[in-house]
């Protein structure tokens, strides 16, 4: 826990997370939507780095979906999902190929930190509209093309994201970081990929700790000034709920 989050949130010191803890807020809700009946998908579960090397023993309880569900399905397109400790069982994909999963067998989807990389969001859409159940949940979290993570991740290419996170958050692994693409990161393309007709919407934008700026104390300060000034359009993260009718 660095200086600066105990300056700003002095509460992190009570459990470990801040009030406006993104993780806590995402995973809180979809923890609420849950049952012990369901059968999950994790789409881009990767290695499950969060539940391995998380510190706060309160989020990786929230992260841990395993258990709590009858059965927990990872799906990746690298083939580090295959050692993800947290899944029931795993799969690596292309992206571009179906998933390996039959119509409507899935009650739930959850998918953190994946869409900003989707490289055709209509086809992601109907694929994830395939596997759900009507009634079933596709819950995500990823940053808005509007909001600075989104704006600066734009400006900088791809090559040099590495080097980026690298100064932003040291304890970044370089086997973590992938190419972006930030097609499904606005709520109007959301709205376009999962169509309103089919889908009922309740995402809403999010700002949690302004990480990626380190210990500066001068710009976490800043951000969080701006963050209460800014409208939702320009929110740093999006939780995108959306149930299929």
């Amino acid at each position: 826990m660095t200086d600066v989050k105990r300056h700003f949130f002095p509460e992190t010191s009570v459990g470990g997370y801040s009030r406006v803890d993104g993780t806590v807020e995402f995973y809180s809700r979809v923890n609420a939507l849950l049952g012990p009946e369901m059968t999950v998908l994790d789409y881009g579960a990767g290695r499950g780095v969060n539940l391995q090397e998380d510190r706060c023993e309160w989020r990786r309880q929230l992260l841990r979906l395993q258990g709590k569900c009858r059965r927990l399905i990872g799906v990746d397109v690298d083939d580090a999902v295959l050692d993800n400790p947290g899944l029931d069982a795993a799969h690596v994909i292309s992206p571009n190929a179906t998933l390996p999963l039959k119509d409507q067998s899935v009650d739930l989807v959850v998918s953190d930190w994946v869409l900003e990389h989707v490289d055709d969001p209509r086809f992601v859409a109907a694929e994830l509209s395939r596997v759900l159940r009507p009634g079933g949940w596709f819950c995500a979290r990823t940053p808005n093309r509007w909001g600075y993570i989104g704006l600066a991740t734009n400006l900088v290419p791809n090559q040099f994201h590495t080097r980026i996170l690298k100064w932003a958050q040291p304890g970044r692994k370089e086997v973590d970081v992938f190419p972006t693409r930030y097609r499904l990161n606005t709520r109007s393309r959301l709205k376009k990929a999962f169509d309103p007709e089919q889908w009922e919407h309740f995402s809403y934008g999010h700002a949690s700790e302004p990480a990626y700026f380190g210990s500066n104390r001068l710009l976490w300060g800043l951000m969080l000034l701006s963050f209460r000034l800014t409208p939702e359009f320009f929110t740093p993260v999006w939780l995108v709920f959306l149930r299929k009718k």
